[in-house]
């Protein structure tokens, strides 16, 4: 028998009772699922102007970028790919959806390099069946999000829905056959940029209303260049994840020892590198703010497909600083470098 699977049944039954009575005494985490406080400003309406990124020639306009018919802002169309190099040729599912039956293109929110945002997940390079398992769990009602007032999460639900078996499988193999290369750049501190949010996602605050704030008990993942990466959907444009002080060092005593007790390491099951083990993803330099939302999700019962079952025990007992520590530690982990020519 597998050891991850061994220690896993062994923990279980003491896992599941704490998960129970634990689960209540956990805050969740509001900076991860991230949703504001106050409505967005409206965006311009469509003028019909050009935007341009460099190192590519193509050239789209704002309703392009986002996937939306000019005239009918709620109709789902194909949304912009800038960088076709970057990416193999992508499904038709995964590069236009079907409006349809309510199946919004995952090129739009995953971008077409599967790299993603931190409101959302980063499906490149994750494992073929992993990533089949998920979208039947999304099916089948076993994963939703503890944040009711996460709107994407009902739209993925939705999505899945509507998606065929082998068009689910024409993304799953897709996604996996690119591998996950560095996207997101950690830095601790006391202190982090004041952020409004649109979309599920911190945007550092400009002007007048620029400033820095402590960063209390929390992760703040920010976009490296704030019109790249909201205005014009750039898939070459990454993050900066700001962390507490000490959170790396922390972090890395839980995940590499299990914490005195408290969970087990993360190595087990995740591969000695964090980069996946088999049908198990990899965790190693991707979204906190995504892995905090899975755990805190995990540990309230929301996401209850097999695989999710095998972390139950493993999350009964992390407090949401524990959360916070393991991410920071998980996100500042290099990933393997970009090698051009390939995906």
């Amino acid at each position: 028998m597998n050891r991850a699977i061994v220690i896993v049944t062994a923990l279980g039954l003491v896992g599941i009772v704490s998960a129970l009575t634990y689960a209540a005494e956990t805050q969740m985490p509001d900076w991860a699922y991230a949703i504001p406080i106050v409505a967005p400003p409206e965006r311009p309406p469509e003028d019909g102007t050009l935007f341009s990124l460099p190192g590519t020639d193509r050239t789209f306009t704002n309703s392009q970028i986002r996937g939306r018919s000019p005239t009918n802002p709620d109709q789902r169309t194909t949304p912009a790919d800038w960088y076709p190099g970057d990416h193999p040729v992508m499904p038709d599912i995964v590069a236009n959806g079907d409006p349809s039956r309510n199946v919004i293109a995952c090129a739009l929110c995953h971008y077409p390099n599967g790299k993603g945002r931190p409101e959302n997940a980063s499906p490149a390079g994750l494992p073929k069946d992993y990533f089949i398992q998920q979208m039947k769990d999304f099916q089948d009602g076993l994963r939703e999000s503890a944040e009711t007032r996460k709107n994407n999460y009902v739209t993925m639900i939705n999505i899945a829905k509507g998606m065929t078996d082998e068009e689910i499988y024409q993304a799953a193999e897709y996604y996996s056959s690119m591998k996950w290369t560095k996207w997101i750049e950690v830095v601790e501190g006391d202190m982090v940029p004041k952020t409004w949010i649109r979309g599920g996602m911190h945007l550092r605050l400009e002007g007048d209303e620029a400033g820095m704030e402590p960063i209390g008990t929390r992760i703040v993942e920010s976009p490296k260049n704030t019109e790249h990466t909201e205005a014009l959907r750039d898939p070459r444009s990454g993050f900066i994840a700001y962390v507490p002080d000490g959170a790396v060092a922390k972090g890395e005593e839980i995940v590499s020892t299990g914490g005195s007790g408290k969970t087990i390491e993360c190595g087990i099951c995740h591969g000695e590198d964090l980069n996946g083990l088999g049908t198990v993803p990899g965790i190693a330099a991707r979204s906190p703010s995504y892995l905090v939302r899975q755990l805190y999700d995990i540990q309230q019962g929301k996401r209850r497909g097999n695989m999710a079952a095998l972390m139950v025990p493993v999350v009964a007992n992390l407090s949401g600083e524990d959360m916070i520590n393991i991410a920071a530690y998980t996100a500042s982990l290099p990933a393997p470098e970009a090698v051009p020519g390939e995906y």
